[in-house]
């Protein structure tokens, strides 16, 4: 093939010039991307070679527009990576992610380009700018600094070194994670090993197993399979042995992430210091609304006070009841956790996954998603079966706003595979932008990944309610990519900080546990009954069950992220070791030894959540704040509504965060929604 017959570089003929998944192959990918860094070299020099003085509009603005081609193939080849990949994939990745980083490398540490940069930023009178070229200004200026630009020679050539090894680094831990997910089979071949498990469960490791040519039932460490077994299975021996083998993974073997772990701290720190800092965690926090490590460590501890004396109740109201059940002496384990914690909020509650799943047909769920953002935004959403997909399973839809001009393109791609990475996120396959010159705004392509119960033979997808909220969660990422109204693309969306970006998508699962949205799509996929307002009442009143060891699970997360990157001293020790001292005062639960959490900890060592995992809570405490205007007004109260997406989903990163949010709300958040709506205060 000819590099003019690679699909990357032909004009996209599809509807709204979304990527011809269809036309792609895995050999496009190297040339595309070959050819995108030659184009994106040109510009670069086409910037420098400028004999007229450095201005924002000849080196900032085509700086911005310079990486068009690269950025798209990229994108299109990250995302499949995580949503549809193989043996062949990750292979290419292990030879293109050094080439991908080298290049990213040379346009950051390009001596003359940020010379041209500096002189923008040093002589530009900032007020013959708007608000937002002056945001793209810093934040290009910041870029640059923060990825090398001043270093001395003898450090940029350490700095090139050290990106290149954690670039590598953290594919392999992503490799590694996914084999070890895979290659994990439970196979069950006696029907009394199934004994707790609601028949769903059963018919859909049935079909599991019948997919692998096998005889039973199998299950795997994907959640759909893992969460319900570990819940309801009543042989405690099995759940032991599922929970051990998730809670171990990546520990020994072939995909031991171990050494990597370390390695990735490591490298971290090593460039963290490099550019002047003390620890990983003072440079990633520089660049955040929280700022300093004082201050999440402030909100981890404010959490754990608040919180933890629930944990302890939580755990003893469990504990007393495993006891009923088991003898006195009976100790409850992790493996024992959410199997007991479901007996008693179905005691307390009568109210249990299995017994809501009927009213959570999938289909039913996506309308009653959609229809929510149709009743607050006037927006809709029509499903084009022309727009092509990278999968079976993955469905396109058209959005078009209140007024009927099209808004964007989501694709949605609900239930697990071989190929697809755990867990649940949105991205994007073409960002937002305007065309300042002609007015065009360039509408996004936004993308839902989960990994969704599975349909059977004799049912359709029901999901539990955790899986709602997930749904819920994620969307509400998207409708920050969809609204995105910003002029540069590089403030577009969800280009935020990673302490804010939580807080479009958190905001939306409130409304789980509103009888008003359940009462608009929750209807048994039988009768058509909607849901009993009893029922829904349980789940309101469910709602904070565990609500303590909730937090302080999150709050151990956030402590073992900043153990691992406020260090700073490089780390030789035992992983384990390390990480049961970083997050002791937040366990509730006995602890095991061999289970370690840091090696398939993807958000912080693979992920973008590097001494950022405390954004959950830091964005909980937004969304709890923000949704109580919602709760004041009428949840769907329009008005509202628009105020939020004026001020916080079309605004990108055109402002800082706290000034957009202070627009929407009036005021800054404080902790006292959060402690309300969990029942703490």
């Amino acid at each position: 093939m000819t590099i003019a017959q690679n699909p990357f570089l032909e004009p996209f003929n599809t509807p709204h010039q979304t990527i011809p998944f269809d036309k792609i192959t895995l050999a496009d990918y190297e040339p595309a991307m070959r050819e995108g860094i030659a184009r994106h070299e040109q510009a670069i020099a086409a910037i420098i070679a400028q004999t007229e003085a450095p201005t924002f509009q000849n080196t900032i603005v085509p700086l911005e527009r310079a990486d068009e081609l690269l950025t798209c193939v990229d994108m299109v080849f990250g995302n499949l990576q995580s949503a549809e990949t193989s043996d062949e994939m990750e292979q290419l990745a292990q030879r293109l992610t050094p080439m991908l980083t080298e290049h990213a490398n040379n346009i950051m540490l390009n001596e003359q380009l940020f010379e041209r940069i500096k002189s923008v930023y040093d002589n530009t009178d900032k007020s013959s700018l708007n608000t937002e070229q002056q945001r793209l200004l810093e934040d290009t200026y910041k870029g640059f600094v923060r990825n090398g630009a001043n270093l001395s020679e003898a450090d940029k050539e350490k700095f090139r070194a050290l990106s290149q090894e954690l670039s590598l680094l953290t594919l392999q831990y992503s490799k590694n994670m996914l084999k070890a997910t895979n290659d994990y089979q439970l196979l069950l071949t006696a029907p009394e090993q199934l004994a707790g498990l609601p028949q769903s469960i059963c018919d859909a490791a049935a079909e599991t197993a019948k997919e692998q040519g096998k005889e039973g039932w199998l299950f795997t460490l994907h959640s759909p399979s893992y969460v319900p077994f570990i819940t309801y299975a009543d042989n405690r021996e099995l759940r032991q042995r599922i929970y051990m083998a998730n809670a171990t993974q990546c520990t020994d073997g072939e995909t031991s992430n171990i050494d990597i772990v370390r390695k990735i701290a490591n490298c971290r720190l090593a460039k963290a210091q490099l550019l002047g800092y003390k620890s990983h965690a003072d440079y990633v926090l520089s660049d955040r609304m929280a700022q300093t490590k004082e201050a999440v460590y402030q909100l981890l501890n404010n959490l754990l006070e608040a919180y933890t004396p629930s944990a302890r109740k939580e755990y003893e109201e469990i504990t007393e009841l495993a006891r009923e059940i088991e003898g006195a002496q009976f100790v409850v384990m992790p493996w024992d956790w959410s199997y007991y914690a479901q007996k008693l909020k179905d005691k307390k509650y009568s109210i249990n996954d299995e017994l809501l799943r009927p009213y959570f047909e999938l289909e039913q769920v996506k309308q009653g998603v959609f229809g929510l953002a149709t009743r607050l935004y006037g927006i809709t959403f029509k499903k084009n079966v022309d727009i092509p997909v990278y999968h079976k399973d993955v469905e396109a839809y058209e959005v078009y706003d209140r007024d009927s001009t099209f808004l964007a393109v989501l694709y949605t791609d609900f239930h697990p595979r071989a190929g697809k990475r755990s867990g649940a996120w949105m991205t994007s396959f073409k960002s937002q932008w305007i065309e300042e010159e002609s007015g065009l705004n360039s509408r996004p392509h936004a993308s839902i990944v989960m990994n969704f119960t599975k349909p059977t033979a004799g049912k359709p997808a029901l999901l539990t309610f955790d899986e709602v909220e997930t749904f819920l969660h994620e969307f509400g990422h998207s409708l920050h990519g969809m609204f995105a109204n910003s002029t540069y693309r590089s403030l577009s969306g969800t280009n935020v900080y990673w302490d804010f970006v939580e807080l479009p998508s958190q905001i939306m699962e409130n409304f789980a546990v509103e009888k008003e949205f359940l009462h608009t799509f929750a209807r048994h996929y039988k009768t058509g009954e909607l849901i009993p307002d009893e029922l829904v009442q349980r789940i309101v009143d469910s709602s904070n069950f565990n609500a303590g060891y909730a937090c302080l699970r999150q709050v151990s997360f956030g402590l073992l992220d900043m153990a691992w990157y406020s260090r700073e001293k490089p780390f030789a020790g035992n992983v384990n070791d390390y990480e049961h001292a970083a997050w002791a005062k937040a366990q509730v639960l006995p602890e095991i030894y061999e289970a370690c959490m840091s090696t398939h900890f993807s958000h912080i060592f693979s992920g973008g959540y590097s001494a950022g995992y405390y954004s959950y809570k830091w964005a909980e405490v937004l969304d709890a704040d923000a949704f109580s205007l919602f709760k004041q007004r009428g949840i769907f109260d329009q008005e509202t509504a628009i105020a939020f997406r004026e001020h916080i989903l079309s605004k990108g990163s055109t402002e800082h965060p706290m000034t957009l949010y202070k627009r929407f709300r009036g005021q800054e958040p404080t902790i006292d929604a959060l402690l309300k709506r969990n029942g703490i205060k």
